[in-house]
């Protein structure tokens, strides 16, 4: 039986789960959790017991990119587990589904297992591409793919960290983080997650695979349009106003560039 099948059952019955918690403690940012963890799961898996690709590459995308998901994930859950009330955005969904937000939720939940599948693609693919096919340089497109996720791994956490201290200091709440990387974007977390996923393609360069070079172009669509910076810029003007407003106009939203003076 193809792994596919295997990754797809595995990924319902997580989502299934986390729907079932979710339905009793109505808090349904699970999700973003489960979508991080189900991707790092469904690399890990493949790399284990249905990876063809050579050891190099089965190391690489088994634990860098595995740990990538599993880092997110875990950020995620920490961030989960200290809100006292359900996050904005699934609080909306609730209100709007009225008394079908079950089986709202269910359905959402199913969409996602589908998106955990959807973006498990780049990884799983190249590890089941057979090490023959490789060409012989596959090792300088694996290091520039490592170059990157390093890179990336270290902007996002660095990001991340910057915003966790900026709001354990309570002399700032209602102010708007602006300094390290925030000082540069608006969002560098994001655009350290997206430059993450140019490390797939090149190394699929290896074994022609252009398909792939579509997820940094998915990735950016998904953060600029549907998830991401819109409920989060959002969200600051709601609850910062003219101070998020003057961060807008001197600040870049994604790319890191020299602010404005």
């Amino acid at each position: 039986m193809s792994i596919w099948i295997y990754l797809t059952l595995g990924n319902i019955l997580m989502m299934l789960l986390g729907w079932l918690v979710v339905t009793f403690n109505q808090r349904a940012g699970l999700v973003d959790v489960l979508w991080s963890v189900g991707i790092a799961l469904n690399v890990m898996v493949t790399a284990i017991f249905a990876a063809q690709a050579p050891n190099h590459v089965r190391w690489f995308l088994g634990c860098a990119a595995a740990l990538w998901f599993l880092r997110l994930g875990g950020y995620l859950f920490y961030r989960y587990v200290q809100e006292t009330h359900e996050d904005t955005r699934y609080a909306n969904m609730r209100r709007a589904m009225g008394p079908f937000q079950n089986i709202g939720f269910l359905a959402f939940f199913m969409f996602q297992a589908g998106l955990v599948l959807l973006f498990s693609y780049p990884m799983v693919a190249l590890l089941q591409v057979p090490a023959a096919l490789w060409s012989d340089s596959y090792q300088i497109y694996l290091w520039l793919a490592g170059c990157i996720m390093l890179v990336a791994w270290l902007g996002e956490s660095l990001a991340d960290h910057q915003l966790y201290q900026f709001k354990k200091d309570p002399s700032n709440q209602g102010k708007t983080m602006d300094q390290g990387l925030w000082r540069y974007s608006r969002h560098p977390n994001y655009f350290f997650e997206w430059l993450h996923w140019f490390a797939y393609p090149i190394l699929a360069m290896s074994v022609g695979m252009p398909l792939l070079w579509l997820y940094p172009m998915l990735m950016w669509a998904f953060l600029h349009y549907l998830t991401g910076i819109p409920f989060s810029e959002q969200q600051a003007l709601k609850h910062r106003g003219d101070n998020y407003r003057d961060y807008q106009r001197r600040t870049s939203m994604f790319i890191p560039w020299p602010p404005k003076t």
